[in-house]
């Protein structure tokens, strides 16, 4: 049985940059802060700095962030943005998790 593209699992558009949990959690709060800091990103996804680092080098070589180091004073800082592919990436990944919510509530249902 062969299946058209339009027929495929709503899982099959699920994009493995974006959904990874820690990546999905900073493109979010990077939408919802349109800028963001670092250590902010750090506090509220509980995350060591290099851990941190590594999930924000791998959104930026997708084009889906953009991070600029600056200062704040005397202090060193990292902004974190959400670029218009970052938005989409986003969009696009939440459209697919509502499918695939769609599909097990109404597989409920029919129980």
């Amino acid at each position: 049985m062969t299946a058209e593209a339009s027929d495929a699992h709503p899982v099959t558009g699920l994009d493995d940059v974006v959904h990874q949990r820690v990546r999905l959690g900073i493109l979010t709060i990077a939408h919802e802060a349109r800028k963001v800091e670092f250590g902010y990103l750090r506090t509220q996804l509980q995350l060591t700095a290099g851990n941190l680092s590594q999930h924000l080098g791998v959104l930026e070589t997708a084009g889906l962030v953009e991070i600029e180091k600056g200062y704040e004073g005397k202090r060193g800082r990292t902004w974190i943005t959400l670029t218009a592919a970052g938005d989409a990436a986003l969009a696009a990944e939440i459209d697919r998790l509502k499918q695939l919510i769609a599909r097990v509530e109404t597989t409920r249902e029919e129980k």
